[in-house]
């Protein structure tokens, strides 16, 4: 599989159109994550990364749903990084780990309504958005409003992002995401 051979940039080695950018992720995290790292060899991605992230945390949906499309987009685009990320996050956030399993597993999430959202989210992942009208029926019917399908666009377009990054430039997982480590094919 092709790769692009990219180092992992920290504030000391990034351009200046980026090192601002990354001293102030090392700040809100305590680290830098590699990805970040990555992004910076341009600030387009940096940028658009950090955008779609805060546009995306302004949705209507709730912190553990969110979580759910951006570990489902990576599930699905075996994002090995990504998934290992947001395992991590929603064990920070104290999300409900037979959630957070079921997503890594590919299998379903007991409750209905998140399990729809991850339903449609992988619909929308594996079918790039051509989805059929019962996919859509079973997302509202769920209990989601319409303008929330183009919310977990808006994450879906964060992790295509991410997830696509990490398959041409495979950086290294950072140990803080370690714990919760993932491979394709699990």
């Amino acid at each position: 599989m092709a790769q692009l051979n990219l180092d992992v940039l920290t504030p000391e080695t990034a351009p200046q159109s980026t090192r601002d950018i990354l001293t102030d992720v090392k700040k809100k995290y305590g680290f830098q994550p590699n990805l970040y790292g990555v992004f910076a060899h341009s600030p387009a991605p940096l940028k658009g990364y950090l955008a779609l992230s805060e546009a995306f945390d302004t949705s209507s949906l709730s912190p553990l749903e969110r979580n759910i499309v951006l570990l489902a987009s990576a599930r699905t685009n075996d994002c090995y990084y990504c998934v290992a990320v947001h395992s991590t996050v929603g064990d920070m956030q104290k999300q409900p780990t037979e959630i957070i399993d079921a997503i890594r597993n590919d299998t379903a999430i007991a409750d209905k309504k998140l399990e729809a959202l991850r339903r449609f989210t992988q619909a929308v992942v594996r079918n790039r958005g051509h989805l059929e009208d019962a996919q859509v029926k079973e997302f509202t019917d769920a209990g989601y409003q319409a303008h929330q399908a183009l919310e977990v666009l808006v994450g879906v377009s964060l992790k295509t992002l991410s997830n696509y990054t990490n398959h041409l430039t495979k950086p290294p997982l950072d140990a803080a995401f370690a714990g919760r480590e993932w491979k394709p094919g699990k």
